[in-house]
C-alpha cells in the first residue's frame, strides 16, 4: 500500500439535483460546456490531475497548494459568467493512499467535507493549506473556525479565500467623501426607548443619502456595530469610509438630549462635535441641524433640491412621528407576524394618521401589517388595500406603499398586478427591506425559488437581526435540493427564531420557522414539541401550520404530514393557499393518498360554497 502527502481539490456543483429536476438537458449542456471551456483547461494549466469525476463534481490532485488555490479561483471566476451554475471548492493537504490511478484516505474525505463548507462560488481551505499558502499569494484568508464533520474524528479548522486588494491600493484613503452613521446609543433609563435612538440614526442616514457629493453606508452595514464597543478607525477601514458619525440620544418627558461627533476615519481626529438639549418638538429641526453641520464640517455644497428633499419629513407632528417609530420597531423585529404584533402596529399607525391624516409612511406601515396579518390567517384580507392606496395617493414615490399593495394583490393570487407594484417598489429603493422581503415572499408563493433566494438574501443582508428572511431561505434552499446551504441557514435562522420566542413565547410564526430549521437539522423530537406548543398557543396562525407541514415533509413523516395537511385545509384557507398545497412539488409524496384526495375535495367544496 503506497502512501504520500498531496494536495486534494474537491469541487461540487451547488444544488445540482434541483437544477436537474427543473431542466435536465439545459443543466447538462451548461455543465459540459463549462468543463470544456473553464474547468478542464484551468486544471491542466495549473498542473492538476483529475482522478475522479462524479457528474456534478470532481476530485483533483495538485503538487502545490499555490497551484491548487490559483486554479480554484480561476475556475470560480470563469464559472461566475455561466447562468445558474456555481461550484463550491474545498482544498486539503493530507496523507492519502495510492491505488492505481485512484486516491483514497482521510486526506480526500477532509477535502470533500471542507468543500461542503465553502460559500457558493467560493473556495475553502484546511488550516494546513492556509499555512503553506500564507504570504505566497495575493489572497487573504478569512477564519471560519473549527467544524465537526461527518466521519472525521477531529474538528477541521477551515479558512475562506478572498482575493486581496493590490498592494498599492491597500492603504489608499477613499477618494470620495464617505460616511458611516453608527446607531445612536440609547441613554434613556427605559430600554424600550431604543426605537427612538434607532429612528434618529436611520433618519440621519436617509438625510445624508440625499447628498450627491457624499457616499453613505447603508443602514444594514452600520447597524452591524449596534451595541458594540468599536474602534472608529477600524470601522472606517472595514467599511472603506472617510468619516464616521457616532452619538447618543436620551428622551425623557418632553425633553431630548443628543450628542454627536464626526470623526476622521484616517486620523481619528474630531472634525465636529456638538451636544443638544432641546424640547422634544424640536426633533425635526435638530435632525436638520445635524445634517447641515456635517455638510459644513466636510465643506460640501448642498444643492437647493437636496436641501428641499432633506426637509421633506412626511409629517410635521412629533406625536405622529413617535407613534410611527414605535410601529416600525415592532415590524422590524418580526413580531408583525403575530396577531398581537400586527394589531399593535395597526393601532399605533391608526393613532399616527389620526394626528396627521397625510402621513403616508404611517398609512403604508399599516397596510403592510394588515396584509401580513391576512397572509398569516391564510386569507386575502381586504382592509390592507385601502391603506396602501391612501399612502400612494399621498406619496406615489413611497416604496413601502407599493410593496404593501403588491403583497395584498399576491394574497389575492393576482400575481401579474402584484409584480407591477413590487418592481416599482424595488426601482424606487433597491435597498428597502420591505420591498425585498415582499419580493422574496411572493416569489416563494409562485414557486420561483431561485428568484426568492435572491430577494431574501438581500432582505437578510439589509436586516440581519430579523428571523423572517432567514427562515424563508431555509425552505427555499431545502426545496431546490441545496442541503448544505439549507443547513447553514437553518442554524442561523434557529438562533434568531429562538431569540424571538424568548421575547414572545407564543409567536407561532417563529415556532413554524424554527420547526423547519430543526427538521433540516434532523431533530424530529424538537419539531414534535414545537408543533404541539404552536397548535395550542397560536391555533389560527396558518403560516405556522404550513411551516409545520413543511417540517414534517422534510422528515419524511407521512402520517404527520397528512395529519397536519388535514388541520391546514380544515381552516378554510384562501383559494390561492389551497392551490399552492395542491401543486407544491415537495408534497407530491402524499398527494396520491386517498385521504389527501378527499381532503382537497372537501376544501374545494367549501371554497365553492363560499363564493
Amino acid at each position: 500500500m503506497q502512501r504520500k502527502l498531496t494536495v486534494i481539490f474537491s469541487a461540487d456543483v451547488v444544488g445540482y439535483s434541483g437544477l436537474m429536476e427543473r431542466d435536465e438537458a439545459g443543466t447538462l449542456a451548461r455543465l459540459k460546456e463549462n468543463r470544456v471551456a473553464v474547468f478542464d483547461p484551468a486544471v491542466a494549466t495549473h498542473g492538476g490531475r483529475q482522478f475522479k469525476l462524479m457528474g456534478d463534481g470532481a476530485l483533483v490532485e495538485f503538487g502545490s497548494v499555490v497551484a491548487a488555490i490559483t486554479c480554484a479561483l480561476a475556475i470560480q471566476e470563469g464559472t461566475a459568467k455561466v447562468e445558474g451554475l456555481r461550484y463550491r471548492i474545498g482544498i486539503n493537504l493530507g496523507e492519502v493512499i495510492i491505488e492505481g490511478d485512484d486516491i483514497y484516505g482521510e486526506g480526500v474525505n477532509v477535502a470533500a467535507r471542507i468543500q461542503a463548507l465553502a460559500p457558493v462560488g467560493g473556495v475553502a481551505l484546511s488550516k494546513m493549506v492556509r499555512d503553506n499558502a500564507d504570504g505566497k499569494m495575493a489572497c487573504s484568508f478569512e477564519d471560519m473556525g473549527e467544524h465537526s464533520v461527518k466521519n472525521i474524528e477531529r474538528p477541521v479548522h477551515v479558512f475562506k479565500v478572498a482575493v486581496a486588494e493590490p498592494e498599492g491600493q491597500k492603504m489608499e484613503a477613499p477618494r470620495k467623501l464617505s460616511i458611516c452613521v453608527l446607531p445612536f446609543a440609547n441613554m434613556s433609563d427605559d430600554p424600550q426607548q431604543e426605537y427612538f435612538s434607532d429612528g434618529i440614526s436611520e433618519d440621519i442616514i436617509t438625510d445624508l443619502s440625499k447628498m450627491s457629493a457624499l457616499a453613505v453606508v447603508s443602514r444594514n452595514s452600520s447597524f452591524m456595530y449596534k451595541g458594540k464597543h468599536v474602534d472608529l478607525p477600524k470601522v472606517a477601514r472595514e467599511l472603506k469610509v472617510s468619516h464616521v458619525l457616532e452619538g447618543s440620544g436620551r428622551k425623557a418627558g418632553g425633553r431630548l438630549r443628543i450628542t454627536a461627533q464626526l470623526i476622521d476615519g484616517v486620523t481619528n481626529d474630531h472634525v465636529w462635535a456638538e451636544r443638544y438639549d432641546r424640547d422634544l418638538n424640536d426633533i425635526f429641526a435638530l435632525q436638520d441641524e445635524i445634517s447641515e453641520a456635517i455638510v459644513n464640517a466636510l465643506k460640501l455644497k448642498l444643492l437647493p433640491e437636496e436641501k428641499k428633499a432633506i426637509e421633506k419629513r412626511g409629517t410635521d407632528s412629533v406625536e405622529a412621528y413617535n407613534l410611527f417609530q414605535m410601529a416600525r420597531q415592532i415590524y422590524l423585529t418580526g413580531s408583525v407576524t403575530t396577531a398581537r404584533g400586527s394589531d399593535a402596529i395597526i393601532r399605533l399607525c391608526n393613532g399616527a394618521v389620526k394626528v396627521d391624516p397625510n402621513y403616508a409612511r404611517a398609512w403604508a406601515m399599516m397596510a403592510l401589517a394588515m396584509t401580513i396579518r391576512a397572509a398569516v390567517a391564510g386569507k386575502p384580507g381586504e382592509d390592507g388595500l385601502a391603506a396602501a392606496e391612501r399612502a400612494l395617493s399621498l406619496d406615489p414615490s413611497l416604496p413601502e406603499a407599493h410593496a404593501a399593495k403588491g403583497r395584498f394583490l399576491a394574497n389575492r393570487a393576482d400575481f401579474k398586478s402584484a409584480w407591477i407594484e413590487i418592481n416599482e417598489a424595488l426601482r424606487l429603493d433597491p435597498n428597502s427591506y420591505e420591498s425585498n422581503f415582499v419580493a422574496g415572499a411572493v416569489s416563494m408563493q409562485e414557486g420561483r425559488f431561485e428568484d426568492a433566494i435572491r430577494f431574501l438574501l438581500r432582505a437578510a443582508e439589509i436586516m440581519p437581526t430579523n428571523y423572517m428572511p432567514l427562515g424563508w431561505l431555509v425552505s427555499a434552499f431545502e426545496t431546490i435540493g441545496d442541503k448544505v446551504r439549507a443547513r447553514e441557514y437553518a442554524e442561523r435562522s434557529l438562533e434568531l427564531a429562538y431569540a424571538e420566542l424568548g421575547r414572545e413565547p407564543d409567536n407561532g410564526t417563529a415556532m413554524g420557522q424554527a420547526a423547519v430549521s430543526l427538521a433540516v437539522l434532523e431533530r424530529p423530537e424538537r419539531v414534535k414539541e414545537l408543533v404541539s406548543r404552536g397548535l395550542l398557543l397560536d391555533p389560527d396562525n396558518e403560516v405556522m401550520k404550513l411551516n409545520f407541514l413543511v417540517a414534517n415533509r422534510i422528515l419524511r413523516d407521512m402520517e404527520a404530514t397528512i395529519a397536519m395537511l388535514d388541520i391546514v385545509l380544515k381552516a378554510s384557507p384562501a383559494k390561492n393557499f389551497v392551490h399552492a398545497l395542491k401543486t407544491i412539488p415537495s408534497l407530491a409524496f402524499v398527494r396520491d393518498d386517498a385521504r389527501v384526495k378527499a381532503m382537497f375535495a372537501a376544501a374545494d367544496a367549501r371554497l365553492a360554497g363560499a363564493t
